[in-house]
């Protein structure tokens, strides 16, 4: 279960990437934005580090609470319905608002909105450590879902105007380590700190760590972080915003939450309602295209092969990560009784095997192109069949040592698709145009987060009920490996080179 206007001033300008998609399709999307322009020469080492840091602690954050929700409920005596809201209230302000962040970047500058959402998501984890109630808590995961979204965009905005060439490959191969080992360390780091139960804090410090760590983000990134902008700031799109809003709300609300509060008629209303809602976003964004003004999310960057492609197999691999992690926590923690800590460390193989093979990416993609992600969809398909016949045949006698070999080879075929997936998306966006194509890759990816944890949670959950833990998490893994068929099969479309 799963967020000031100043004057804008000429300053030297950052390189444009070159487009590598069709000339038709580089101009439909270059239309879209005027250069981009910095205040600073390209990203330092320390910078990219920041700015890395910035993307870790949402995506942290979305999967930190999972193992921190039994001690939630019990301390502020939260119903089941209520707990998916703290995940969910996250999961969608997060998701709806990512691409507003993006454009928000591209006007008023990318450092400028990097610091206002690091610090406000400092302020808003306090504020959830803090929290007296439930309610609150929930309210305090929504501002803190809507500071994540301020903050998340301007890191591939960043990296997309401030490096090119092979110095901007090694850095998105390293944003998509960082994403992927960040979603794993989430809830290794919730059930040891559940569990350390720093100064007493119990489940809080699941929130208070992010207060220090967001920080020194802030200091970092006053000194490390340059500043990029577009030159000719486009206006915000109301239009586009409030439909995009309405559009993932009917979307994910209902699916996060109908299950625990016994699918009401709103939650019907709702799912029925996101099909129009998106017909008219769509053909809102299409009509300010053509009429030469600058929407939300452009038409025109669909053109784009590399993104189009991309984020086709952006919506798969993310829900069933997803979903993934959510039922593996509740498996792990509610099956197989593992206390907090030892629900966290089974996943350290995963990790692990993740980040190996990910710094390997970028000499792997360089020699084989993205056929990368066809093996390694392959790889994690066999590591979670693995993973299913080993739950068949051992429950619930499973310890660290049988999950081991499935969960690490599930691991390693994540970590050879998720950074290359992120390369071939952006690799064709125009840098003016750097802070829309982030947004929109990481909306695509976020909405699909929690999907994921919507309806395999879901599906996992209502099977348990009727037919056993065992059987639900094989049923759920079964459907995650025809997810990654999916995937693969996708992947065959991909340009094989990759920039």
């Amino acid at each position: 279960m799963s967020d000031t206007r100043v004057p804008t001033r000429s300053v030297p300008s950052v390189p444009s990437a070159p487009s590598v998609g069709s000339a038709t399709a580089g101009s439909a999307a270059t239309r879209s934005g005027p250069p981009v322009s910095a205040a600073a020469g390209g990203l330092t080492p320390l910078g990219l580090a920041t700015v890395l840091l910035g993307a870790a602690l949402p995506m942290i954050d979305f999967f930190i609470v999972n193992v921190a929700l039994p001690a939630m409920g019990r301390d502020l005596h939260a119903s089941p319905a209520v707990l998916e809201l703290v995940v969910a209230g996250y999961g969608v302000a997060y998701a709806v608002l990512l691409v507003l962040g993006g454009r928000l970047g591209d006007t008023f500058g990318r450092r400028r909105l990097f610091l206002v959402g690091m610090a406000a998501f400092g302020i808003t984890s306090l504020a959830c450590g803090l929290a007296p109630d439930a309610w609150t808590l929930v309210a305090a995961r929504v501002a803190q879902g809507a500071a994540a979204a301020l903050l998340l965009p301007q890191v591939l905005a960043t990296i997309q105007a401030t490096t090119s060439g092979p110095g901007r490959a090694r850095a998105l191969s390293m944003y998509g380590a960082t994403a992927g080992l960040a979603m794993v360390v989430g809830q290794i780091l919730g059930g040891l700190l559940v569990a350390a139960d720093l100064a007493g804090t119990g489940w809080r410090a699941v929130f208070l760590v992010n207060v220090p760590v967001a920080l020194l983000g802030l200091v970092l990134a006053a000194r490390t972080v340059p500043e990029t902008r577009s030159e000719r700031p486009a206006p915000v799109d109301i239009p586009g915003t409030l439909l995009l809003a309405v559009s993932l709300v009917a979307l994910l609300l209902p699916l996060t939450e109908g299950r625990a509060a016994g699918w009401p008629v709103w939650t019907w209303v709702s799912l029925g309602a996101f099909p129009l809602a998106a017909a008219a976003f769509f053909a809102v964004e299409r009509r300010a295209d053509r009429a030469g003004r600058i929407p939300l999310v452009p038409p025109s960057l669909f053109a784009l092969p590399g993104l189009r492609r991309g984020l086709a197999l952006v919506v798969p691999f993310s829900t069933g990560f997803g979903g993934f992690m959510f039922v593996v926590a509740v498996a792990l923690q509610q099956g197989l009784r593992f206390g907090p800590v030892a629900a966290g460390l089974a996943l350290v193989p995963m990790a692990l095997a993740f980040f190996v093979v990910s710094l390997a990416g970028p000499r792997l993609v360089n020699r084989f192109g993205s056929s990368v992600v066809t093996v390694g969809g392959l790889i994690q398909g066999a590591g979670l069949a693995l993973l299913a016949v080993t739950v068949l045949r051992d429950w619930p006698d499973l310890g660290f040592w049988e999950l081991l070999p499935g969960l690490a080879i599930a691991g390693l075929g994540q970590g050879l698709q998720l950074p290359v997936l992120f390369r071939i998306v952006l690799a064709d966006v125009p840098a003016e145009r750097a802070g829309v194509g982030s947004g929109v890759m990481v909306t695509t990816q976020q909405s699909s987060l929690a999907l994921g944890v919507a309806t395999l949670g879901t599906l996992f959950l209502a099977l348990e009920s009727s037919v056993g833990m065992r059987n639900a998490l094989v049923t759920t893994l079964a459907v995650q490996v025809a997810a990654v068929v999916v995937t693969v099969g996708l992947s065959l479309r991909l340009p094989r080179g990759v920039a």
